[in-house]
């Protein structure tokens, strides 16, 4: 079980240092926010999973609850996440705000 846990750390780990990475590298907003909505909604529910199964480890009703809590906070993340994601996108698009092209590239 612990190695179970591990790896759902690891790779939530994994999931957020990747939207991290995409944040600073991208060059614009939507890309940008498609990096942070990807990686955050897998990375976070990962994680919470993984936390879920180490404290139902000690199994009890208080732990199971906790667990049971855990899991349906992992599944708000699951769908609320990309729906604010696309919220977002979808007001900066009305707004105006520019996408990246080519010819804005440093040279």
């Amino acid at each position: 079980m612990s190695l179970v846990i591990i790896l759902f750390l690891l790779g939530g780990m994994f999931g957020l240092t990747i939207g991290v990475i995409g944040i600073l590298r991208f060059p614009d907003f939507y890309s940008r926010l498609h990096a942070a909505g990807k990686s955050d909604s897998l990375g976070s529910v990962l994680v919470i999973i993984a936390v879920a199964l180490y404290n139902i480890q000690d199994f009890n009703l208080a732990n199971a609850l906790v667990s049971i809590k855990l899991i349906l906070i992992a599944v708000f993340i699951f769908v609320a996440s990309p729906t604010a994601t696309h919220a977002i996108t979808r007001a900066a698009l009305v707004i105006g705000v520019p996408h990246w092209t080519r010819g804005d590239a440093k040279k």
